[in-house]
């Protein structure tokens, strides 16, 4: 019995420390689809970054799609299914919207809001056990979010609430993701891009403009990236709870002050540096936390 449970932590420990690593994949790829889609969205439309970037993202998954095509009529919870792609399409619009006015670097700030709604969302209703050190980092990244939106400097704006509303969907998608961890990447992947692409045909016509063929291949791009990102999140959702990866999406304030300075010459004040600093600061507290428990679960396990 002590083996069976020293080898059920052991692996438990492994599958939190991959799931994070494959979080922080997603978020790196993620903020170069944001940083090269605030580029595009200055001269397209939302509505057709949405078409093309879904466009090209099928056309890649078209041989997953037709090898994993049995699995399609097994995915359980249609309803999730369709809640999940909802709100996935939701908070890619949102954050188009916002980044269209905003800074790239205010807009992620914004989002750093996520892993608060859900560490609430995961405890409340997936069950998720979470300690008071897990609670105490993610508020600690919270603050380091305050401090990078500058406290008192101005009212919150549309654009900034448009941003808060793709964070708190962005949250929700993630939430639902892990609900449906007994679904195949292929099948979650597949219809979050199709409801992209429907939003995006409807949107398009009202604002579309040919592109050169440079830009079309960076529209194409953008739904590639994207994909391997989602790809990557959904598993990382699946191996791990919700709670422990989540606070990860911290570490997209660091390629938001890079991107933005390096792509859109933003250069980040002393508050926004301040601030990633403490994101930063309780995103390795909670790796290291997880990795010393991995290493106790593993002395713990008697030898073969």
């Amino acid at each position: 019995m002590v083996s069976e449970t020293a080898t059920h932590s052991l692996s438990d420990r492994r599958a939190a420390l991959a799931g994070i690593g494959l979080m922080t994949a997603g978020i790196f790829l993620f903020a170069v689809n944001d940083a090269l889609g605030k580029w595009l969205v200055a001269t397209y439309s939302v509505g057709q970054v949405l078409l093309v970037r879904s466009s090209a993202a099928l056309f890649l998954l078209a041989p997953f799609i037709w090898r994993d095509r049995a699995t399609f009529a097994q995915a359980p919870r249609w309803g999730m299914q369709a809640l999940r792609a909802f709100l996935a399409t939701a908070e890619v619009g949102c954050f188009y919207w916002a980044v269209t006015w905003l800074p790239l670097a205010d807009v992620m700030a914004y989002y750093l809001a996520g892993p608060i709604f859900v560490t609430a969302i995961a405890g409340a209703f997936l069950g998720e056990p979470i300690g008071w050190r897990r609670w105490s980092a993610v508020a600690v990244g919270f603050l380091g979010v305050i401090v990078c939106l500058r406290p008192g400097s101005a009212a919150l704006s549309w654009p900034a609430l448009i941003a808060l509303a793709g964070s708190f969907t962005f949250s929700l998608s993630m939430i639902s993701t892990r609900t449906l961890r007994g679904t195949g990447d292929t099948v979650l992947v597949t219809w979050q891009t199709v409801a992209a692409l429907v939003l995006g045909a409807a949107l398009s016509p009202f604002a579309w403009v040919t592109p050169p063929p440079r830009d079309l291949v960076l529209l194409a791009l953008l739904g590639m990236v994207a994909m391997v990102a989602h790809v990557c999140i959904n598993r990382s959702l699946k191996l791990a709870p919700a709670s422990t990866v989540v606070p990860y999406q911290y570490t997209t304030i660091i390629w938001a002050v890079l991107f933005g300075y390096a792509v859109f010459g933003d250069v980040p004040d002393a508050w926004m540096l301040a601030g990633a600093a403490i994101i930063i600061g309780a995103g390795l507290f909670i790796f290291l936390r997880e990795r010393r428990l991995a290493r106790r679960a593993s002395f713990s396990e008697p030898p073969p």
